[in-house]
């Protein structure tokens, strides 16, 4: 579509006796005029609009949801178990990205300040004092429990040695 200006560029400089073609520059009727500027405008605004929503990006972004969602409710409109059973699969897949990822980081950070080889050995050492803790709870349950049979034992001979 040619415009006003593309008109009076190829009749002032254009061909023929200057500019005398009605063909070349354009319509000379008022309201013809008007109408193709009209036109123009429309074309332009159009335009603009188009350009603007394709710069929108949240709007899009929301587009895009609102058919994502749309299509998962006519989905499950449509199958229920199937839905939910891809519902559970996403989840899980999101869960083991993410506990990767952490793990990942987690090795990393102790790898690149050269503590893993440290922690590793309180752990150890934790562990050890964990058993030997173990072992000593377990020597004084026997040895109060000897001293319990103990006084009990003492108790009953001196409770016989009364009564004779």
């Amino acid at each position: 579509m040619s415009t006003p200006s593309d008109a009076s560029r190829s009749g002032a400089g254009g061909s023929g006796a200057g500019g005398s073609d009605p063909a070349a520059s354009g319509p000379s009727d008022p309201d013809a005029i008007k109408a193709e500027i009209e036109a123009t405008r429309e074309q332009l605004g159009r335009t603009v609009d188009e350009l603007s929503h394709r710069l929108d990006v949240p709007a899009r972004a929301k587009e895009g949801a609102a058919r994502a969602r749309d299509t998962a409710v006519e989905t499950y409109r449509e199958s229920p178990p199937a839905v939910a059973g891809a519902g559970a699969a996403l989840a899980g897949l999101v869960g083991l990205v993410v506990w990767r990822r952490r793990r990942k980081r987690r090795r990393a950070a102790a790898a690149s300040t050269g503590t893993s080889a440290a922690l590793a050995e309180a752990r150890a050492e934790t562990r050890r004092a964990r058993r030997r803790a173990d072992r000593e709870a377990a020597r004084a349950r026997k040895a109060i429990a000897r001293s319990t049979k103990r006084t009990k034992r003492t108790a009953r001979r001196t409770a016989r040695r009364a009564r004779t």
